[in-house]
């Protein structure tokens, strides 16, 4: 084969986070992908219209079934995570409604593992329960979730890393396991993102992601996003446009802003959040910290062969009771009292406080859940900036 003939290789993550999607021409020469603020789309005669209804011409017709804009954004989602196809939905947790409702039916059981987002499991036990679909959550590991396994089950659901622990599911093992099951392994890789993990090439049969942390990085828009198989991400498609959670275009488009910047975004928050867990763990008022980039996290290992960064999220527990947690977090310095992670900004919380507050201490320890848990979204601050701010805080709340 002639050296000008061999296959040009592939875009870097880089290159496709810029281009992917919005690399063709756009409308009226403008370089970046525009808001198409539009909820109904028009025809220029009734023959266009015949034509789009039996499939002969490719193009938009409402607003509920897909936007310009809302595309540019699937395709780049789509390409960073190695997927045929990608859905945007109005949320993260939209994201994950659509999906499970898409794929069970009545008499149908899921699997899902506990350490993860508290609104998945109220969905899965009191939502997917009523409409007869039997639910089993289980520890976050492959050997529990093979055991839960039924010959009725049709999705196997876990996070990578899981909240707020950090986790890491052996995606490659899950799907060795489900091998000839008719369950579909679904993977929310929020914490991860493209950048530091892309479940779909271990094995994983979609990929689910809250747009609205690290993809859109800003903390200023609401998003989620179901990636893989174009056949059956288009299931899920149609129907999300009988469910009705689509994104906004203006969503859509600030989305596809911040995923440009999302590899150098997110490799400076893996490299501040080893940094500030690393100071975490070595001083005296901190009794455990959960961190995969740490030799400590029992998973490290495991993290190390399926993960190329470890993520901007670090989750500690202080020896110390409630209060004395809450003195700690308002003596903080930087990091924000919020909930929600992966934006530009440092934010701090007490999971007890901001995740279980209905929650008494002695229930809040049966899920888990320790009143002393804090956990940290590390933005893109100098990171000596941010460790400061937190050993200041230690040795000034004692």
């Amino acid at each position: 084969m002639d050296e000008n003939d061999r296959p040009a290789p592939p875009p870097g993550l880089r290159t496709r986070a810029v281009h992917a999607g919005t690399d063709a021409a756009q409308p009226f020469g403008s370089l970046t992908a525009p808001i198409v603020q539009t909820a109904t789309y028009t025809f220029a005669n009734t023959a266009e219209l015949a034509a789009h209804m039996r499939g002969e011409v490719e193009r938009l017709e409402y607003g509920r079934y897909g936007n310009p804009t809302q595309r540019a954004a699937e395709e780049k989602l789509a390409a960073l995570d190695g997927a045929g196809d990608a859905l945007l939905c109005a949320s993260g947790m939209a994201a994950i409604t659509t999906t499970l409702l898409a794929l069970l039916r009545a008499g149908q059981h899921v699997v899902l593992t506990d350490d993860g987002y508290r609104r998945t499991r109220q969905l899965c036990r009191q939502v997917l329960a009523r409409l007869g679909i039997e639910v089993s959550v289980v520890p976050a590991d492959t050997a529990a979730i093979v055991a839960a396994l039924r010959p009725e089950t049709r999705v196997v659901m876990t996070e990578s890393p899981t909240n707020p622990y950090l986790q890491i599911a052996d995606i490659p093992a899950l799907a060795a396991a489900l091998a000839g099951h008719p369950a579909k392994l679904v993977v929310d890789a929020t914490f991860a993102t493209p950048v530091n993990q892309r479940p779909l090439a271990q094995g994983a049969d979609l990929v689910i992601h809250s747009a609205t942390k690290y993809l859109g990085g800003h903390n200023d828009l609401l998003a989620g996003v179901i990636a893989g198989p174009a056949p059956l991400v288009g299931a899920i498609r149609e129907l999300q446009g009988v469910l009705g959670a689509v994104p906004d275009p203006h969503a859509a488009w600030l989305l596809v802003r911040g995923l440009k910047t999302l590899p150098l975004r997110v490799a400076a928050q893996n490299e501040s959040a080893l940094r500030v867990a690393s100071a975490l763990e070595r001083h005296p008022r901190v009794a455990r910290v959960w961190y995969p980039g740490l030799a400590s996290h029992p998973q490290h290992a495991l993290a190390r062969e399926l993960m190329t960064g470890f993520g901007g999220v670090v989750t500690f527990a202080l020896d110390a009771d409630l209060d004395a947690t809450s003195r700690f977090i308002d003596a903080v310095r930087i990091f924000r009292i919020a909930p929600s992670l992966g934006g530009v900004e440092a934010l701090i919380e007490q999971v007890a406080l901001m995740s279980y507050f209905e929650l008494t201490t002695e229930e809040r320890l049966a899920i888990g859940i320790r009143d002393s848990l804090v956990r940290l979204s590390v933005g893109l601050e100098d990171p000596e900036d941010l460790e400061r701010a937190l050993l200041d805080a230690l040795d000034t709340s004692a």
